[in-house]
């Protein structure tokens, strides 16, 4: 058990911050509060305005995660824009959505770099500061009534961090509630706090007013002597640390850490438990409850297109730098021009059925391990993003598979325009429309494979070993190394795609009844040759239908497995 017996209540205008060491419980408290909690129970109530927390109330509640989750490519603007778009009701229209979120650049002090890119590890944009204030104004855009952040002040300096919560204690001002994490702030920014929780493993050591919390303490037998930063004594208190020296503590010889935090779970529990008891009874918050009472919390802000149309558009400006990459177009045409090379104008059978087999390989790899990094990528702000209630998952995933299939169709049919040709295949134009649709369907379904798997493990690593398995286990099984495979582990040819595209291609160039030259003045049957004979010229129809059901199995497979991400707990 984590959290033990934490009762409190946070009021409209009022900041309350929840401390305690590493351990205490803080984050745990904090996504519990805010519905965002994913694994684990919670027993007890969690009630606002009376009412308990829907699912519905936790779109228009506001959730900062202590890690700043943002698309690195898209600028303060843009990324403010699309939340708005996703976010704020289907009743605003775009430009009024646009409006607001311009709006609110202003008041985050971010008018200086609101046209540059947000940036990441490896890409230079915006600082720590401006990164975490635009966290804050994309919870800010749907003007909530309360707002939660897990420690907004992580990893900044003591003046962005004063920056940052001075902002918050304006917003609490405007009749907002704002509960957040902090771990260790410094004086000034204790004394900014309207009530501040103390949590030390799970238990609540003090509940109150900030400036209230060293006069209770000293109270109970815990006081400095000397002048020193409240948040530092309190944090010594909840570790169990009485210091050595003297002349810190008036109280308190040296004992053991657990007998000092039990000291003071029992003081809670004897001298403010009670009093917060009678007050949660008594209280009944008016100012923000009528609001809430009156709002009819649709299921979603917006419809299931509006949804689509954004998600595509956000997706289409982050990734195009990576999808139309000069890396991976180089790639393709180099690997393009040297098959072409290779197989200049090739009349060799062998040699033919060696270039479509390259085919089936070269398009199943290539695709899947793009594909099996997608979701791993993304499992951050899918899991920030459903958690907000933000958009369906339906919508996410049809926009991310229609925002990638320009490029992944583009290269495969530019590659076999170059190959086709300078390789000297059946030059007609349906062998040729054949073979590229027998190899884009190829594509597709690698990638379908690829996705499903990334987002089974959402571990690149071991998501790319799995790919790698599978895969050459079906291009072994696809019937053009091994012609006679054993019995007992042929059924892997009935679930290869090398196996039902690589039919397709040999399809698409050859006949059944067509006959090639296999000696002097002899002539044999073209499904009779060596390498063709194993896989067969017939039975075209039952390649598609299958081909089809895993394209479709694949991407649902990923699809049902991407419903666990952002599912909360109730």
């Amino acid at each position: 058990m984590i959290l033990k017996g934490i009762s409190g209540i946070v009021s409209p205008g009022e900041m309350l911050a929840i401390l305690g060491p590493s351990g205490s419980g803080k984050t745990t408290l904090l996504t519990g509060l805010g519905g965002r909690l994913v694994n684990g129970h919670l027993d007890g109530a969690i009630t606002f305005n009376s009412k308990p927390f829907s699912n519905a109330m936790k779109r228009n509640t506001g959730f900062v995660t202590q890690d700043d989750v943002l698309y690195p490519h898209l600028t303060v603007t843009e990324t403010l824009v699309f939340t708005a778009l996703l976010r704020l009701p289907k009743t605003f229209s775009i430009e009024e959505k646009t409006a607001h979120a311009e709006a609110i650049i202003p008041q985050l002090g971010l008018t200086k770099c609101k046209d540059s890119i947000i940036g990441g590890p490896l890409l230079r944009g915006v600082s720590g500061g401006e990164r975490k204030r635009v966290s804050i104004g994309q919870e800010m855009l749907i003007n909530p009534s309360l707002l939660f952040l897990d420690e907004p002040t992580s990893g900044l300096d003591s003046t962005t961090a004063l920056r940052i919560v001075s902002t918050l204690k304006d917003l609490a001002m405007g009749g907002r509630t704002v509960v957040m994490t902090i771990h260790q702030p410094s004086s000034r920014l204790f004394y900014m706090f309207d009530k501040v929780l103390l949590l030390s493993d799970g238990n609540p050591l003090y509940f109150g007013r900030g400036e209230d919390a060293m006069g209770y303490f000293s109270g109970i037998g815990f006081s400095p002597l000397v002048a020193m930063n409240p948040s530092d004594f309190l944090l010594d208190l909840s570790s169990g640390t009485l210091s050595d020296d003297p002349r810190v503590l008036s109280e308190g010889p040296r004992v053991d850490p657990t007998s000092v935090k039990q000291t003071l779970v029992v003081a809670f529990k004897t001298n403010l438990a009670e009093n917060l008891k009678e007050q949660l009874k008594e209280s009944e918050i008016q100012q923000v409850a009528e609001k809430l009472h009156e709002k009819k919390f649709n299921q979603w802000s917006n419809t299931w297109w509006q949804q689509f149309s954004v998600i595509l558009r956000r997706g289409l400006k982050e990734r195009k730098h990576e999808s139309f990459s000069g890396l991976k177009v180089g790639q393709v045409l180099a690997v393009a021009f040297l098959c072409g090379l290779l197989w200049w104008k090739s009349n060799n059978i062998q040699d033919q059925i060696g270039l479509l087999f390259f085919y089936t390989n070269f398009w199943e790899f290539l695709p899947m391990f793009q594909a099996i990094f997608t979701f791993p990528q993304e499992r951050l702000m899918l899991k920030k993003e459903r958690s907000s209630g933000m958009y369906r998952l339906s919508a996410y995933f049809m926009a991310r598979t229609v925002g990638d299939l320009p490029m992944e169709l583009a290269l495969p049919s530019i590659f076999i325009v170059i190959t086709y040709w300078m390789a000297g295949l059946k030059p007609s134009v349906r062998s040729f429309f054949a073979t590229l649709f027998s190899l884009l369907v190829n594509v597709l379904v690698s990638q379908g494979l690829g996705l499903a798997i990334g987002a089974m493990f959402m571990d690149q690593k071991s998501a790319t070993v799995l790919g790698s398995v599978i895969m050459l286990s079906f291009t072994l099984a696809g019937g053009y190394f091994v012609q006679h495979v054993p019995s007992f582990i042929s059924w892997i040819k009935y679930i290869s795609i090398s196996q039902y595209a690589y039919k397709l291609l040999l399809v698409s160039q050859y006949s059944p009844g067509e006959t090639y030259s296999c000696g002097v003045n002899t002539t044999c049957l073209i499904e009779d040759f060596p390498s063709i004979k194993p896989v067969g010229l017939g039975d075209k129809a039952t390649s598609v239908v299958v081909l089809a059901i895993m394209l479709l199995g694949y991407r649902f497979l990923a699809y049902v497995i991407l419903m666990r991400i952002g599912v909360t707990k109730k």
